[in-house]
């Protein structure tokens, strides 16, 4: 079983009962508790779950009023749905033997899942359920980088440390995700530590390509990542308004639509 198969059943089990032990997971899936842990990971780290002392929980509505867990689940499994669609765009960019900055978050950790399919990249990421995702699956001729770092919640890593390995690490091109998109602003992010790491990995060089689903357009987040002209490629869904679509085509050379 692929680990995106034991991911998603994890998930639907957790959603079934409200909390799994570890152990019990790991004798439904006939997998070791260290499997299932690095699953847990990164579906933790995506928030789909919260993981607790031997075990993992629902993610509770009440934990983030307003943000995607208060979300209806018809609507959660539709920016899912784009989410993947998007990442599927994104790989095809992705050349074999190309080196690449991938930044953590829901959607580029679902375009992680598609690039253990391709031979001999090398991945720069601050995420630590990303590189989980191309340890559990990925390829001998693939080589993952972490920038190290001190290590957040949501599993990225951040600090003096990060930025100071982001700087010295070049690239081809480095795949974001954003938390806002804004013509004003650019892309946005809500956590200052993170926005700092993704500056200086795009400070090193390589072409930006952004991740970002319809939910995006017209957000701001706490600080700015980068000016909406800096990307060369956006990765969208085609739910996003065609006004936004045209204003964000005036400052981007090539935007798909997925």
């Amino acid at each position: 079983m692929l680990a995106a198969q034991r991911q998603s059943l994890i998930v639907e089990e957790v959603n079934r009962l409200g909390a799994v032990r570890i152990a019990d997971l790991a004798a439904a899936l006939r997998v070791s508790d260290m499997t299932v842990r690095r699953d847990l990971a990164v579906l933790a780290g995506a928030g789909l779950v919260v993981k607790v002392h031997g075990g993992v929980t629902t993610v509770e509505p009440a934990s983030a009023a307003g943000g995607a867990e208060s979300r209806p689940p018809g609507r959660l499994a539709g920016e899912r749905a784009a989410k993947e669609a998007i990442a599927a765009e994104a790989v095809r960019l992705v050349e074999p033997g190309a080196a690449i900055g991938v930044s953590g978050g829901s959607t580029t950790l679902a375009f992680a899942r598609l690039l253990i399919d391709v031979p001999g990249i090398m991945v720069v990421t601050n995420s630590l359920p990303l590189a989980d995702v191309l340890y559990a699956e990925g390829r001998e001729d693939q080589t993952v980088i972490l920038t190290g770092g001190v290590r957040t919640p949501s599993g990225v890593l951040v600090g003096p440390v990060a930025v100071e390995a982001a700087r010295h690490l070049h690239v081809d091109l480095n795949f974001i995700g954003t938390a806002g998109m804004d013509e004003k602003v650019g892309f946005t992010s809500s956590d200052l530590l993170e926005s700092e790491l993704v500056r200086a990995m795009l400070e090193a060089g390589g072409r930006l390509v952004v991740l970002a689903d319809h939910t995006k357009w017209g957000r701001v987040g706490l600080t700015s990542v980068a000016r909406l002209d800096d990307a060369e490629v956006l990765i969208t869904d085609r739910l996003l308004p065609d006004s936004g679509l045209a204003v964000l085509r005036r400052h981007i050379s090539t935007v798909i639509t997925a």
